[in-house]
């Protein structure tokens, strides 16, 4: 009896089985904060064999929830950092007033959370259409002078007081400041752009735009295994801090339950400022001066009393010559909590490249962005010491400043804000 001849499988169906598979195996991997590492290899080997267009990555498919049920803050906060950023502001227009914010927060709300999950609000620019949330956020804040244009003065907290000046500031008020601001973080660029233009869609007539940021910071699974990121100088920067596993840290970067405004329990402070890097100056000392002004080495970020990255400094090492071995004006040591009674931040920056200035120097540096339950014991603070006498501060230029309260995640049905704008 002669054997039937095998029926080839129908394209599609193999196809779909093929894809169902795929997220079936990183949906797990992204749920579990996985990079796509050596799991990349795989996929590709895999695309190569089947001759078919692969599914979403790793990277592609990782979701953050919009309402954070277990934390009740807003994401993008202890996020871990995604590859692209924007930042935006916006002033409400002209005779907007409480009611026309409301509207406003609540159509972002709504739309944040679409595209969080990966999907498309109405009238879409098709802009992502293909890709995943790729771990898209949206964080919303509210700067000094919303307060005024919504009458909600007397609801305005202290901590939102205006920062000091500090003597290194250049900044340019048009980049400064703003009634709204928001943070948009992605794994992918078209990501990022999509959700910054279905907000500024969302805000014609209710907000116009005061200034807007553009960053990035290394793709996940870029490195061999996940690790602190470097700035622009090349230098680790983010080694000291703030962890949630700390047992104080929910109390350093949340505002509590004994807040004097309700509306603000368990959100934060973002404190947002564009520093440019003088590169030209900076590239031209030895690596052994570049690693005085910042009291680490450059290679792995250990401190110049040794160990590795995250051997705690001993600032009080002296080398032979009876010198501190971490000399008194580098910047870890006096950003260092030790020498701030305590005071810490959680530092979550992307850098910046603007093109060249006019002399041929790169337009470049840190979008510096900082969490705090009081900007005045964190940032203020550590910030007046830096200002003193920081050696890396003659290598820096702050442009541009902001400050913005960012209350908790919006409640199931709710939105953002909704607690101080209807309470």
């Amino acid at each position: 009896m002669s054997k039937q001849p095998k029926q080839a499988p129908d394209p599609q169906t193999s196809l779909e089985l093929s894809r169902r598979r795929l997220l079936g195996t990183v949906g797990a991997a992204g749920a579990a904060g996985l990079v796509v590492g050596g799991a990349g290899g795989t996929i590709a080997a895999s695309a190569e064999q089947s001759d078919a267009p692969t599914a979403l990555t790793t990277v592609g498919s990782t979701e953050v929830p919009f309402r954070e049920e277990r934390t009740k803050h807003q994401a993008g906060i202890t996020t871990p950092l995604q590859a692209n950023g924007h930042l935006v502001a916006f002033d409400l227009a002209p005779g907007a007033d409480r009611k026309a914010a409301a509207a406003l927060l609540r159509r972002w709300s709504r739309t944040a959370e679409e595209l969080m999950a990966g999907r498309t609000p109405d009238a879409d620019t098709g802009v992502a259409l293909d890709a995943g949330p790729s771990s898209l956020t949206v964080t919303f804040g509210l700067g000094h002078s919303f307060f005024d244009r919504t009458g909600l003065r007397k609801r305005r907290p202290v901590q939102l007081d205006p920062l000091p000046d500090f003597s290194a500031d250049a900044l340019d008020g048009k980049r400064s400041n703003g009634d709204l601001w928001i943070q948009i973080g992605a794994d992918d660029a078209l990501v990022a752009f999509h959700a910054l233009r279905a907000l500024q869609k969302d805000a014609a007539g209710s907000a116009r735009l005061r200034w807007q940021m553009n960053g990035f910071h290394r793709t996940p699974g870029a490195t061999a295994h996940p690790m602190t990121t470097r700035n622009l100088m090349g230098q680790i920067d983010g080694t000291n801090n703030p962890k949630p596993s700390d047992e104080d840290f929910d109390e350093r970067i949340f505002v509590g339950r004994d807040a004097d405004q309700e509306w603000m329990r368990g959100g934060s402070y973002a404190v947002v400022r564009r520093i440019r890097m003088l590169l030209d100056d900076w590239e031209k000392r030895s690596r052994g001066e570049q690693e005085k002004v910042i009291g680490r080495r450059k290679s792995n970020g250990a401190p110049l009393t040794g160990g590795s990255e995250t051997t705690p400094m001993r600032l009080d090492e002296n080398d032979p010559d009876g010198l501190p071995v971490i000399p008194a004006n580098a910047h870890a040591r006096i950003a260092a909590p030790e020498s701030n009674q305590g005071a810490a931040m959680l530092r979550r920056p992307f850098s910046f490249h603007d093109g060249f200035r006019d002399d041929g120097a790169p337009d470049a540096g840190l979008l510096f962005i900082c969490w705090q339950a009081d900007p005045l014991r964190a940032f203020t603070q550590v910030q007046r010491k830096l200002d003193r006498g920081d050696a890396l501060s003659p290598f820096l230029r702050h442009e541009a400043s902001g400050l913005y309260a960012v209350p908790p995640a919006a409640a199931s049905g709710d939105y953002v804000g909704q607690p101080l704008l209807e309470g």
